[in-house]
């Protein structure tokens, strides 16, 4: 028979195992760290992507971008897993190929298969590790931002979407409306919130006084954190060092840590509010969240009804986007694509 103090250390020996597996769920993972490396990379390419853009070292133009006399849509992919949507986002694209450019940031961490579709081929750019909650979020956002303003200088609005948004008008609809009058000319398509019960609590995240005395609490602002911005606002973003300083300090209380929704309207509202609508064009339902996150739409709902109803809005403008789609929405969104999404 084994004695109690050796039955008791086998027992724990027997246990490491379960501990290693099981330890992601007892334990939540830590939030990943922006190294050093990355932060200097980010700063070169933000640079560069600045000299360019007021006309030093020539502003090249780079392999993915290409030269015509149109205003540019920049779509920027922020993506942690395959861009399911693909193919309705191809179908969007088709015959425009000298109004937009697409630019993908998929976390390197992910197994991405890349997409077949043809718009999307070789449009992969440098990328690092992202998280949800997170300041690697901003990162990667800023990082599209200076490649597109890097790749081609007729990128004029830069349109942030996920893997799991849609369109919900056709791309002639969404290009009319940002570059003619039904919208107020080069103003940048944020939503930027301020009275929001939740605001102190995200606000004082990395302790009561670490956002001063840069941010106060009366400039602190919330939105969404997908938004069209202006090229001008595009370049605000990547210039900025003072804030982001701020908004990339470990959070405390990482219940209430939202960096990616609070740094740039908090920015943008600071630095040029009247050249912001305030808010976004792309309809998000939080009525339903679940853990944080939106209501996510399922096949089953999918139907011509529920794209007019996502476009409608409380404004006089109606919403570009919409998320947040499971993938086997695919197959039902593509059967109304050309009669119901398309069709304007």
């Amino acid at each position: 028979m084994f004695n109690t103090p050796f039955a008791i250390s086998f027992a724990l020996l027997l246990s490491f195992p379960l501990l290693f597996l099981f330890a992601p769920q007892i334990f939540p993972p830590k939030h990943i760290e922006i190294s050093i490396p990355d932060e200097l990379d980010d700063l070169a390419l933000f640079r560069r992507a600045t000299l360019a853009s007021i006309g030093v070292n020539g502003g090249a133009i780079s392999r993915l971008g290409t030269t015509n006399p149109h205003m540019k849509i920049a779509f920027l992919f922020l993506t942690n897993t395959d861009l399911h949507f693909a193919p309705l986002w191809d179908r969007f694209f088709a015959n425009h190929d000298d109004l937009f450019n697409i630019y993908i940031h998929a976390d390197p961490s992910s197994k991405i298969t890349p997409p077949s579709g043809r718009v999307f081929k070789g449009r992969f750019i440098a990328s690092k590790r992202t998280q949800r909650a997170s300041p690697t979020l901003i990162s990667a956002a800023r990082r599209l931002m200076a490649t597109a303003l890097l790749d081609d200088p007729l990128n004029s609005y830069f349109a942030l979407v996920s893997q799991h948004c849609i369109p919900l008008h056709s791309f002639n609809f969404i290009y009319n409306s940002l570059f003619r009058s039904q919208f107020p000319e080069y103003r940048s398509f944020i939503q930027i919130l301020s009275n929001e019960s939740y605001m102190w609590d995200r606000y004082v995240a990395r302790g009561e006084s670490a956002m001063l005395p840069e941010v106060p609490f009366d400039r602190f602002r919330f939105g969404s954190q997908f938004f069209v911005l202006t090229r001008r606002h595009a370049l605000v973003v990547i210039r900025d060092r003072r804030l982001w300083r701020k908004f990339r300090m470990t959070c405390l209380n990482e219940d209430s840590c939202y960096p990616e929704e609070h740094y740039f309207p908090t920015l943008l509202s600071m630095e040029d509010p009247q050249g912001c609508t305030q808010y976004t064009l792309t309809r998000v339902n939080w009525t339903e969240s679940v853990n944080g996150h939106p209501r996510t739409y399922f096949p089953v709902e999918i139907s011509s009804e529920l794209i007019y109803k996502l476009r409608e809005s409380n404004s006089t403008y109606s919403h570009m986007f919409a998320r947040k789609f499971s993938p086997d929405c695919l197959k039902p969104l593509m059967d109304i694509a050309d009669k119901v999404i398309f069709r304007d």
